[in-house]
């Protein structure tokens, strides 16, 4: 692979640009990481160093300088967006940066964190004086934005801040940095409180964000995809040696979407209804579209979906070949890579003879589950649940050698006997809080054999319909 000369790199500077793309430096060690496609990657888009310029605008002969206004509150909330998936020891420093793109063209800034496994983008509307891109720690950054208070910020980069003639005071802290950093970038922060300048790193050193080519692009509500991944997530495993099962498999049916999650001793499955295929038509799709996404960087999606106040549904992109999937929604995206193997067949667990149905109020149910947890450790985590068809009573009890909890609540108990079965106290507990209606329903079929939450009563979201299913398996001891 070529490295662009000095005079090339001069040039491109020229341009003005929309986010445009540029070739790749190979200057990343990138063969230290799990990239999120086999071949080398490319350096990320660049802003105003790659797309054509205006006629009227003089060409910068100088490395590419920043001048741009916008307000804290902007800056600070989108650095929140983007901060949180940057690994606290990237293998490369450049990977904890932040890519800032100021377009002049378009008025925006673009954020990009990427570490060469999850990539986030997002951005903003400001007052672009002049383009350019740079990256700059993301953490140190979003700490001095975070602390300043509310009002315009002006950040420029260190030769557009002399060029403007700064004071021989400022002049002379610029003069001082180190020789050995000297050609590096420096981001001047100026707010009505003070100065702050964070040096950063070039960003021809910044790796691209692959690009997601395919024509499957489904569109799925906002909401509905927050309260999948709320409902899943939680029951996916945290042992890597699990590989398949730390992260949710998806499965889309024309209209149908379906989330499960499973750690081996529980599993979630959630059905819910989509738009549908947006850019090919339902009846080409022959298969159904299959793929586990990892947890981590769906906790991510979470956490911003979150965050966000748009209507505008999520559009999924996949690409089967490099098994890369895409969440866009307004100004943000994710690209992630998937994993690879096949998920486990969990249908046949559902299709049991669950002969046994108790009915609860959720939440007393979840206050007796907590408070008897108190007794719980390590050691001993067994919760013991008699269910009394008679009594129309259930009954929860957990025994230590230091002392014992007893906790009883009528039930509507839909069986012709008595029932002993017994659960991982935290399991149960996670299981019974995903459960998004006033009441549950808890089907068994014996004292060694699985059971399943589902809702039941009013639901907490009446909007959304989500059929839920959790199956848990009991702790069985001869």
């Amino acid at each position: 692979m070529q490295t662009k000369s000095r005079t090339a790199t001069a040039k491109n500077r020229k341009k003005e640009s929309g986010f445009s793309k540029t070739k790749p430096k190979a200057s990343v060690p990138l063969e230290q990481t799990e990239p999120l496609v086999e071949d080398e990657p490319k350096i990320e888009e660049k802003s105003d160093r790659n797309s054509s310029n205006s006629a009227g605008d003089s060409p910068q002969l100088l490395p590419a300088e920043i001048k741009l206004v916008c307000t804290q509150d902007n800056l600070a909330n989108h650095l929140e967006l983007v901060s949180k998936a940057v690994p606290a020891k990237p293998t490369h420093p450049v990977l904890g940066n932040v890519l800032l793109v100021a377009c002049k063209k378009t008025q925006r800034v673009q954020l990009t964190v990427f570490d060469m496994r999850l990539a986030i983008q997002t951005s903003f509307e400001a007052n672009v004086q002049s383009p350019g891109d740079m990256t700059i720690p993301v953490g140190l950054l979003s700490d001095i934005v975070g602390k300043f208070s509310p009002g315009d910020i002006t950040l420029v980069s260190r030769e557009a801040l002399n060029r403007e003639g700064e004071d021989s005071e400022d002049s002379g802290n610029s003069a001082t940095l180190p020789e050995a950093v000297s050609n590096s970038p420096v981001a001047t922060l100026i707010a009505a409180c003070g100065r702050y300048q964070v040096r950063g790193i070039s960003s021809e050193e910044f790796p691209a964000i692959p690009e997601v080519k395919t024509a499957q692009t489904i569109c799925i509500p906002a909401e509905t995809l927050k309260e999948g991944l709320k409902g899943s997530l939680f029951a996916t495993a945290t042992d890597e040696g699990k590989h398949i099962l730390t992260g949710v498999y998806f499965k889309i049916c024309q209209d149908t979407l379906e989330f499960a999650a499973t750690d081996g001793h529980r599993l979630v499955v959630l059905n819910t209804s989509i738009q549908g295929f947006s850019k090919k038509k339902q009846a080409e799709i022959a298969q159904p579209l299959e793929l586990t996404v990892p947890a981590k960087s769906l906790a991510e999606l979470e956490r911003i979906l979150s965050s966000r106040t748009s209507a505008d549904p999520v559009e999924l992109s996949y690409s089967t070949e490099s098994a890369l999937v895409e969440f866009r929604w307004g100004a943000q995206r994710l690209v992630t890579r998937c994993l690879e193997g096949t998920y486990p067949a969990y249908p046949d667990l559902l299709q049991q003879d669950f002969k046994h149905q108790v009915t609860l109020e959720k939440a007393p149910f979840i206050k007796a589950i907590e408070r008897i947890a108190v007794l719980a450790d390590k050691k001993e985590k067994t919760l013991s649940i008699r269910i009394n068809s008679e009594a129309q009573q259930v009954s929860l009890s957990l025994f230590r050698e230091f002392g014992n909890g007893l906790e009883q609540m009528a039930a509507h108990v839909n069986s012709d006997s008595n029932l002993s079965i017994s659960f991982n106290i935290k399991y149960l507990l996670e299981g019974a809080k995903a459960i998004a209606s006033s009441q549950l329903q808890m089907h068994l079929t014996q004292r060694d054999g699985p059971a399943i939450l589902v809702p039941a009563g009013n639901r907490s979201k009446p909007n959304i319909l989500m059929d839920a299913k959790y199956l848990l398996m009991p702790i069985f001891k001869d």
